[in-house]
């Protein structure tokens, strides 16, 4: 049993992930517990050895678009415009990691 819930989560953790929905959408869609999905990737992160911060894809940015997007493992996104300064920069993803 407790292998099949392992299978299961992850499953529905890699799902999560192919579709960019945030995880508390994609569970209100599914009828899950966005507490669970966390309590079980993180579970199966530590066993991996995995470590997710943000997922870092690279695309030609259309006009308008900031040039860099960092979308973190929760769904969020931090879009980075041009000329933004190194110390702001680092004084927001210090915040974010906290």
């Amino acid at each position: 049993m407790r292998q099949d819930r392992r299978e299961y989560w992850a499953k529905v953790i890699a799902e999560r992930e192919a579709t960019g929905q945030t995880v508390k959408v994609f569970c209100v869609e599914r009828g899950l517990s966005p507490y669970s999905f966390y309590v079980w990737r993180r579970r199966l992160c530590r066993k991996s050895g995995a470590v997710d911060f943000a997922r870092i894809e690279t695309r030609p940015a259309a006009s308008g678009e900031s040039p860099l997007e960092l979308v973190f493992v929760t769904g969020e996104r931090l879009r980075i415009g041009k000329g933004v300064d190194t110390a702001t920069l680092q004084s927001a993803l210090v915040a974010i990691r906290a």
